[in-house]
C-alpha cells in the first residue's frame, strides 16, 4: 500500500493538509497518523475524514512521541545534520529538504520508523 502523510504542528499546517485532501482524491489510499492536536480532532476535520472513504486516520494517544513515526523521521534528519555548521538559514533549509527528499527513496528506512513504534497498520482500530 502506498501512503502519504501530513505532519502538522500548527493549525495553519493542519488546515493546509485538510485543503490538500479536499482538492484531489488520490489513486492510492492515504493513511494519516496524527497526534491529538486540537485541530486534528476538530468537528471540521472529523467531517472531512468521514466524507472520504480513501482516507484512513490513526489518532495517537495523548503525549506519545515514542509512537509517532514522524518523531523518528526528525531524529534521523537531525542526526544526519549533527556535524554540519551552516552560515545561513537558507542553507540549513536546503539541507533539511535534501535529507527529507532522500528519505522518500528509502522505503525500508521509513518502514523501520513505523516498526520502531511497535504499531501495525494491518488491523486498524477506530479512533
Amino acid at each position: 500500500m502506498q501512503t502519504r502523510g501530513c505532519g502538522a504542528s500548527s493549525a495553519a499546517s493542519s488546515n493546509a493538509c485538510g485543503e490538500a485532501a479536499r482538492r484531489a482524491p488520490s489513486k492510492a489510499p492515504i493513511v494519516l497518523v496524527w497526534d491529538r492536536l486540537n485541530t486534528h480532532v476538530s468537528h471540521t476535520m472529523r467531517e472531512l475524514i468521514a466524507e472520504r472513504a480513501w482516507l484512513t486516520v490513526f489518532l495517537l494517544p495523548a503525549y506519545s512521541p515514542d509512537l509517532n513515526p514522524v518523531e523518528w523521521v526528525w531524529a534521523y534528519v537531525k542526526r544526519s545534520l549533527a556535524n554540519f555548521a551552516v552560515v545561513a538559514i537558507d542553507r540549513l533549509v536546503a539541507l533539511v529538504r535534501n535529507r527529507l527528499k532522500r528519505l522518500q527513496y528509502r522505503p525500508d528506512t521509513l518502514d523501520g520508523f513505523i516498526a520502531g513504534t511497535g504499531l501495525t497498520l494491518d488491523d486498524p482500530a477506530s479512533p
